[in-house]
């Protein structure tokens, strides 16, 4: 995938920046054995980036995407109170579709690396889902 042309609107950058990211981050969680269920998902009034399964494991991915580091690394953005939303709609995306079992969440950082190239950072069970 190549890399997000810049665009003169800032949310529509920002949109192209966003769904390059996430479409890196189920490329890499593909890779890694993960299967997609969902992208760009709503449920409970909550927009949930990747759903992903491995084995009997539901995980719900947050991926947060920057061109450089100037306002930190990517994954510092998911703050509590994200995490909090974000444990709302997967409760709320399992009671639609009716899934219950083993739930975790991560966070995938996409980010510049020095080579022209992107690193897609992983971090399994970035925060603790609390019972969903």
């Amino acid at each position: 995938m190549s890399e997000p042309k810049p665009s003169n609107s800032r949310p529509d950058a920002r949109r192209t920046l966003g769904a390059f990211g996430e479409a890196r981050a189920a490329e890499y969680l593909e890779r890694e054995g993960y299967r997609i269920l969902a992208r760009n998902d709503r449920a409970g009034g909550v927009e949930l980036d990747l759903v992903a399964s491995r084995g009997p494991l539901l995980v719900f991915v947050e991926v947060k995407t920057r061109r450089g580091l100037r306002y930190g690394r990517p994954e510092e953005a998911v703050d509590a109170r994200k995490q909090v939303r974000l444990r709302r709609g997967a409760v709320a995306w399992m009671r639609d579709h009716h899934r219950r079992g083993r739930v975790r969440f991560d966070v995938v950082s996409v980010s510049p690396g020095q080579d022209a190239d992107w690193i897609v950072r992983h971090l399994p069970g970035a925060f603790d889902g609390g019972d969903c």
